[in-house]
């Protein structure tokens, strides 16, 4: 039986998540764990978060996470970032003053501005509710429309170094990336266990993906 790791480390929606995989994961085996030798003995491995980076890294680095998620990323098995997960994927983030992050994919962190407008209409900050995903071609968008919305809950948002690593845009404003590929890594701003049907085929297609990105 196959089996898909949840990182635990007081940064996420855990049950929510775990709730949604196992809806859609058939007979994998899913377990919420924070132990680092049954994080790298899963198939797959979902990092997700809430909250600031900050608090997500240092939270990371008591426990003796971070060489473990780097550890999952080398060693080419599927990683699956979620929300603040996808955001500690890059190299640093400017919340906080300044906080270096994992460094899996090449880019940076950066806060949604106070001014954005939409045609003359204030927006809030921070980006909160459903919005569209233009999508570029990767395994986990299998049977997802084109345009499908997904919700959001941010006020940060990446930007990686190479345009070939975004893998999904929004526009808030203008247009970010919310959606990050690179190899078996795979990384989401929006919430896929509260984004309904096109979530749930997310998840799906992420509980049956080898990693690979074609």
């Amino acid at each position: 039986m196959s089996s898909i790791a949840i990182i635990d480390y007081e940064m996420g929606n855990l049950h929510s998540i775990a709730k949604a995989v196992e809806h859609v994961a058939g007979e994998t085996r899913v377990l919420v764990t924070s132990v680092p030798e049954k994080i790298l003995a899963a198939d797959r491995v979902i990092f997700p978060g809430v909250g600031g980076i900050g608090h997500c890294m240092e939270s990371l680095l008591r426990r003796g996470l971070d060489p473990v998620i780097r550890e999952v990323a080398a060693s080419g098995k599927p990683l699956l970032g979620i929300c603040l997960g996808m955001q500690a994927m890059l190299e640093r983030s400017e919340e906080n003053g300044g906080i270096d992050c994992l460094g899996l994919i090449k880019g940076e962190v950066r806060r949604f501005s106070d001014s954005l407008n939409d045609n003359g209409v204030k927006l809030k900050v921070p980006h909160m509710g459903w919005n569209q995903v233009h999508q570029q071609t990767h395994p986990l968008w299998q049977d997802i429309d084109q345009d499908s919305r997904f919700y959001f809950v941010h006020s940060y948002y990446a930007i990686p170094a190479e345009s070939a690593d975004c893998a999904g845009v929004a526009d808030y404003g203008g247009e970010f990336c919310c959606t990050l590929a690179r190899e078996n890594l795979f990384a989401v701003q929006f919430h896929p266990e509260k984004s309904q049907h096109a979530g749930l085929t997310l998840l799906r297609n992420f509980s049956r993906w080898d990693g690979r990105d074609s």
